[in-house]
């Protein structure tokens, strides 16, 4: 007997009601109360608008990393450009091709979906998709970003693959979105990178994607 394959379910439960409990800066918090097997439940969701992040890689396979300050774990975290989703009606795709320039003062020629995941499903819906960029040139001087706050101390590095995935599995680097991004690479080139899709593929499973009925 053949199985089925390995997927996630995406669900529409029943939500009976819905309930803002804190309206944020970045994002909000609501309760939910839904249907599920028959049971009822209620559960606090932090209502996130997701997110993208570039991992990109020169010609020398070296990822262009950021280190930026994170408050919420007061540490400077070596990281891959990333941003919100929050410009309404915007592609994700051109989202992280902004990203990549305003965060890493580079363009990519080349574009590829690397993974997509849920950062912390128990609580949180933020759905987050990697892309691979490579073919990478500077942003001309003139035409780079001003960065304000946490992003106005960002440094750049850029570091073979192989070195940053030690780093991940001897526990020196902790961002999750680094994390899922370097060790989804380095398996994928020594794949031949025959498990990209392509950059523009659909995103059914990002919570925005899908109704509630």
């Amino acid at each position: 007997m053949s199985e089925e394959p390995l997927r996630d379910e995406l669900l529409t439960p029943r939500v009976e009601s819905s309930e803002v409990l804190f309206t944020g800066h970045v994002w909000d918090v609501r309760r939910d109360t839904f249907e599920l097997a028959g049971e009822q439940l209620v559960r606090e969701v932090v209502d996130h608008p997701g997110a993208v992040a570039v991992l990109a890689l020169d010609e020398q396979d070296r990822v262009l990393l950021i280190r930026q300050y994170r408050h919420p774990v007061a540490s400077r975290e070596w990281e891959i450009p990333a941003g919100l989703l929050d410009v309404a009606g915007e592609d994700p795709l051109l989202a992280a091709q902004r990203e990549l320039a305003e965060e890493a003062d580079v363009v990519a020629e080349h574009w590829a979906l690397l993974v997509d995941y849920f950062s912390s499903p128990g609580g949180l819906n933020e759905a987050l998709r990697i892309y691979l960029a490579r073919g990478l040139s500077p942003v001309p001087e003139e035409e780079r970003h001003e960065r304000e706050g946490e992003e106005a101390h960002i440094i750049t590095r850029a570091v073979p693959l192989e070195e940053v995935v030690d780093a991940v599995l001897g526990g020196d680097l902790h961002n999750a979105t680094l994390l899922v991004g370097a060790l989804a690479a380095h398996r994928m080139r020594e794949g031949g990178w025959r498990s990209l899709r392509p950059a523009d593929s659909p995103w059914p499973d990002h919570p925005a994607h899908r109704r509630q009925s």
